[in-house]
């Protein structure tokens, strides 16, 4: 129904799916805001705040983002001023374009990290900077120090890598997945260092992770053109000898899990803290079985889960092969993003493509892919004939993902998040790959 436009100006050909909401120019910057440790446990009550702010048309300054800057504290009673009602689904109606890139772990690009990192991603710069804000996951340790861990393949790359990433056009960064924490306790004790300043050092926020189970599932909450679009990151694929050392608790520093039971609740308790409050609810998931093109049920049934619990967009990595993107029951999935910035060993492995999402605060009206392959590890967009096929062949599998390339007529009131009904989505772990 929705015909094939050539509409990025770089060069790139790509399927555009839409309800006719044109694309907005990147023309206002992104602010963020992450809850961290004490700033999470007050959350519940900083969304009620606003439930109320809402409802009266008026908002404090005791409510401000972080981002607010340092500034003297001012009363409530000086700086309330009449704002729009913001409506449920759409926000204050402004539409955001939201780029994803898949798993980026710089295998083999030692020499280009260690020098000037602006022009490494500069070939799929342009397609992620027309978007209003970019995503990818940093499959990796970031730390150069620690040692390595019991495990196949362990990576690790300097903060150079973020500097890269920031210049190619990703302003929000997951570490939660199977390379996180390759470099041990050790490593990952620099890597909190440098998270916790990577913002103002490097350009981005790094989420999934964390010194305590309240930062590691913390969502960054960014606010681009009005809209607040929380991001949440975790991991339902680690190594089994791994995974109890590698999941963030209360006294153990480590990653955000989703997998079955508590650590699925924690991450749905942590939409359900923050659903009322912002626009737009994404989760960027690792998950799935290496190499596979489809979907596995359990990547189905957890992305139901999720949204059944309030998320608009579950977004996956992992898999090493792009899967299948579009709508399932109205909401919208993208089981598996492929590779962004790594190693192909195969022409299935330098498959590569940015996804482009428009969304006004919980409707998503339209998606596109913009097909890349993978040269000398790094992304370089598509065109012509190549593009043309590459984008037939993301058709076949969101066909084999069982999803409809059409939005949805309309969008669903926002449900009660119930952490209880997570053991009852049918998940089944049997077919966790950890590799």
């Amino acid at each position: 129904m929705y015909p094939t436009q050539p509409i990025d100006p770089f060069g790139a050909t790509n399927h555009r799916y839409s309800s006719g909401v044109n694309r907005k120019s990147r023309n206002s910057p992104a602010t963020a805001r992450r809850p961290h440790r004490a700033a999470f446990a007050v959350l519940a009550t900083v969304t009620a705040v606003l439930g109320i702010a809402a409802c009266s048309g008026t908002s404090s300054s005791q409510v401000k983002s972080s981002d607010s800057g340092p500034g003297p504290a001012e009363s409530s009673t000086s700086t309330e001023t009449t704002l729009p009602a913001r409506d449920p689904v759409l926000g204050n109606g402004e539409t955001v374009t939201i780029a994803f890139g898949g798993d980026a772990s710089f295998e083999n690009l030692d020499s280009a990290l260690a020098g000037d990192t602006s022009s490494l991603l500069s070939a799929i710069a342009p397609v992620m900077n027309e978007a209003d804000l970019g995503v990818a996951n940093l499959e990796a340790a970031l730390t150069t120090g620690g040692s390595p861990s019991p495990k196949a393949f362990n990576f690790r790359v300097p903060p150079s890598a973020l500097d890269a990433l920031s210049a190619g056009g990703v302003q929000v960064i997951s570490q939660a997945n199977n390379h996180g924490m390759d470099y041990g306790q050790d490593g990952f004790a620099e890597t909190l260092q440098i998270d916790a300043t990577s913002a103002e050092d490097h350009g981005v926020d790094v989420i999934g992770v964390g010194a305590n189970v309240d930062e590691a599932y913390a969502p960054v909450i960014k606010e681009v053109n009005g809209q607040q679009i929380a991001i949440f990151a975790a991991s339902d694929v680690f190594d089994s000898n791994l995974e109890t050392s590698w999941t963030a608790t209360d006294t153990n520093p480590g990653l955000a899990s989703a997998r079955q039971g508590e650590r699925l609740d924690r991450l749905v308790q942590g939409i359900a803290e923050v659903r009322d409050s912002v626009d737009t609810v994404i989760v960027y998931l690792h998950m799935g079985v290496e190499k596979d093109t489809c979907p596995t049920e359990r990547q189905v049934a957890l992305s139901d889960t999720l949204h059944d619990n309030g998320a608009d967009l579950v977004i996956g990595t992992h898999a090493h092969r792009l899967q299948g993107a579009g709508f399932r029951d109205g909401r919208f999935v993208a089981y598996g993003l492929g590779n962004f910035v790594f190693k192909g060993p195969s022409a299935e492995s330098r498959k590569s493509a940015v996804l482009r999402v428009d969304v006004t605060g919980r409707r998503v009206d339209g998606y596109e892919w913009v097909p890349a392959t993978l040269s000398n590890n790094v992304p370089v967009p598509l065109t012509g004939a190549s593009a043309e096929s590459a984008l037939a062949e993301l058709d076949q599998r969101r066909e084999c993902a069982n999803l409809e390339s059409e939005p949805p007529a309309a969008v669903p009131e926002s449900p009660t998040a119930n952490p209880e009904s997570t053991d009852a989505a049918g998940i089944d772990s049997a077919d966790q790959a950890a590799g």
